[in-house]
């Protein structure tokens, strides 16, 4: 190709992205679909008089899928990845692994073969971190649920990364058999292990010395390098490009420039990728898109429904709320540059039909649009879904969120022991996935070999797969109830209680009179819910990794899932019961002498734990809640705080009705984390005129 046709190329690559995109702009929509519907003008499949080389467009388009990796790989040091927390990276994995799981099936029902559903499933699980910064940039959002919603991107990315990786594997490899796919595993593990140990001892300190001595230009072109070099030596190990790129960024971090190369990379990165998404319009055939319509109108409902559940209950059982649980789903509900990598790999490698990639463009699209109308209104949805909470489950909720920022705010005690089980659940999880993809992918050679057919070889090697990973499904289940105790208890402590007979001060004597353990129905509730969250943890990503091999295994979520409601039903009940009957003691102690109150947290603490957190809220005359009953204020959903009593004067009521009307100098005692209780004395000390 001459010279001067690579020019007009260029020119018509950049000029018509440019005038599509200032459209797109105009018209507030994502200008990753105006790079889209470019490239689907000037590619060979629409009657339009401006077609670009698929070839030359193809070559651009992979350095931007390097530059884009690359640039992930500079904002993320190791220490910064370990900073973001366990929650969010636990969250990203439940996620993913559940809209792989659905996806995969969804795609399996609509004819799919087994490696392709893969791909499908995965192409359905990666949100898009430029959509939801953009998003979040211009509608001015900072701190509260976004930083959460960034860390779980963080991991998203790095799941991703890891993701491509192993498809990259199975497409080029000998399919999904067993053996072959933990021969891989393990030399990615070592790829990475030597990528990164090598490039620790080079490259940070090489960065360090050029930006102390050379000019900025100089910086640019080494960190370029290290980037290209990674990347082709991933390719040449029979890797991604993109891994390359990202643990080069990762070691350029390390330096402690990344933020400065960042910045001098970020231009040419937004050129390059938008090279890309235009190299994925340009494969668009209009007519594919239609054909596949059905296709792209259910994998988008995975994505509407599933991953926003998923985002959602790992960010609640993180301890965040409710509503920034369900706002952080909202947010994170659209697919977008990680799913045309991964499904234009699926259809490079011939593994996936070219109407995947098409399929991913139709959902990415209307997933786009839906979180363009979505996420202004999160707070809305958010307040909905916390006013259609069930009563005790919306009570749980508001201690729950306390007694999980407590947690973060102090150290566990039994940090090492709860680190080796921890350990010990993964390694137990890692090796039920193990026998499981054995199991199948060796069972027509065993039964071979045994002269076992049909359903009495099904049965053996069943019966023999159950035997061996029955000791590590009982040890899973105990660890899971081992760490969900530890982190109850160091939350809830057991105490002491006072004598019978005796007193204590700023309490009743029928209180110090009691003898039993009245923080058991808070902590057990408290332990099932940890139970729940790791029990739902464990399952999910054991069943996306084994789903390939075995067609059945999806059966064990919902099995899981109702199992653990059972129990959590029988939870919130007897929590329900215990908060009731705390609402009674809570309205003596506030009907005390003002001079002989204590701070109602410390004088509940010694008979009613998990109660200490409580804060007291009055109203004032000028407020605009006098007259308004707790229905009509909404408070729960509006804040996430919940009134446990009112002292009125010399009475008080005990858990209050939605109906009851507040009345000026009303003493509140509330339940929730010091944000959702500062929300609602905001609203409560609310002027009437401001209401």
């Amino acid at each position: 190709m001459s010279g001067t046709r690579v020019l007009l190329e260029l020119v018509v690559v950049l000029g018509t992205a440019a005038v599509i995109t200032v459209v797109f702009q105009a018209l507030r929509l994502p200008v990753v679909l105006g790079y889209v519907a470019a490239g689907l003008l000037i590619g060979p499949h629409v009657p339009v008089p401006l077609v670009a080389s698929p070839g030359l467009v193809h070559v651009l388009s992979e350095l931007g899928v390097i530059l884009l990796m690359f640039t992930v790989g500079t904002e993320l040091r190791l220490s910064t990845i370990a900073r973001v927390g366990l929650p969010a990276a636990l969250t990203a994995l439940f996620e993913i692994g559940l809209v792989i799981v659905v996806g995969t099936l969804v795609a399996r029902a609509l004819g799919f073969g087994n490696i392709e559903a893969l791909f499908a499933g995965a192409t359905l699980g990666i949100s898009s971190t430029m959509i939801v910064a953009k998003a979040f940039e211009d509608l001015g959002w900072k701190g509260g649920f976004t930083e959460v919603v960034f860390a779980i991107l963080v991991f998203e990315d790095l799941i991703a990364i890891i993701l491509l990786a192993v498809l990259t594997g199975v497409a080029t490899g000998s399919g999904l058999d067993g053996e072959e796919l933990l021969r891989m595993i393990g030399k990615l593990a070592g790829f990475l292990a030597l990528l990164l140990i090598g490039g620790m001892i080079a490259v940070p300190w090489s960065l360090r010395y050029i930006a102390k001595r050379a000019r900025t230009e100089t910086v640019l072109i080494v960190a370029l390098f290290v980037c290209f070099g990674a990347a082709a030596i991933a390719e040449h190990a029979g890797y991604s490009v993109a891994l390359g790129a990202f643990i080069a960024g990762v070691l350029v971090a390390e330096s402690g420039h990344g933020h400065d190369v960042f910045a001098l990379v970020k231009p040419f990165r937004d050129v390059f990728a938008m090279v890309f998404f235009v190299s994925v319009g340009m494969t668009i055939q209009p007519a594919q898109l239609g054909a596949e319509l059905p296709t792209i109108l259910l994998f988008t409902a995975v994505v509407l429904l599933v991953k926003p559940i998923g985002v959602a209950l790992g960010v609640f059982f993180g301890g965040h709320g409710v509503r920034p649980a369900v706002r952080a789903g909202v947010s994170l509900s659209q697919i977008g540059e990680f799913s045309f990598v991964i499904a234009t790999l699926g259809v490079k490698s011939g593994v996936a039909h070219p109407s995947l990639l098409a399929i991913a463009v139709g959902v990415a699209c209307l997933t786009t649009i839906s979180s363009g109308l979505t996420l202004p209104r999160s707070e809305r949805i958010a307040a909905a879904v916390a006013r259609a909470l069930p009563g005790r489950v919306g009570m749980f909720e508001s201690f729950y969120e306390q007694w999980l920022g407590r947690l973060r705010a102090r150290p566990v005690t039994a940090k090492s022991r709860l680190r080796r089980h921890a350990f010990v659940l993964a390694f137990d999880t890692g090796l039920l996935i193990v026998i499981v993809i054995a199991a199948a992918t060796l069972a027509p050679r065993i039964t071979a070999e045994l002269g076992l057919e049909g359903t009495a070889g099904t049965i053996a090697i069943f019966t023999a797969a159950s035997v061996v990973a029955a000791p590590f499904v009982i040890s899973l289940v105990r660890r899971v109830s081992i760490i969900a105790r530890v982190l109850a208890y160091d939350i809830i402590p057991a105490r002491e209680l006072p004598d019978p007979g005796s007193s204590s001060p700023g309490l009743p004597d029928a209180a110090a009179a009691v003898s039993l353990d009245l923080g058991r129905a808070p902590r057990r509730s408290l332990m099932v819910a940890f139970q729940v969250g790791l029990g739902l943890l464990v399952a999910v990503p054991l069943v996306a990794a084994t789903q390939p091999f075995v067609p059945n295994g999806p059966v064990v979520i919902p099995l899981v899932a109702v199992g653990l409601s059972i129990i959590a039903v029988r939870a919130l009940r007897d929590f329900d019961g215990h908060v009731r009957a705390g609402s009674e003691l809570i309205v003596e102690l506030l009907r005390q002498p003002e001079h002989e109150q204590e701070p109602l947290g410390k004088a509940l603490e010694a008979v009613l734990p998990g109660f200490e957190g409580l804060k007291t809220i009055e109203i004032p005359a000028s407020s605009f809640a006098v007259g308004r009953s707790l229905a009509d204020l909404d408070v729960r959903a509006r804040t996430g705080a919940t009134v446990l009593a009112v002292s009125r004067g010399a009475s008080g009521i005990a858990t209050p009705s939605p109906t009851e009307p507040l009345h000026a100098g009303d003493v509140l005692a509330m339940a929730g984390s010091d944000e959702a209780i500062a929300a609602a004395r905001e609203l409560l000390s609310r002027d009437g005129g401001q209401a």
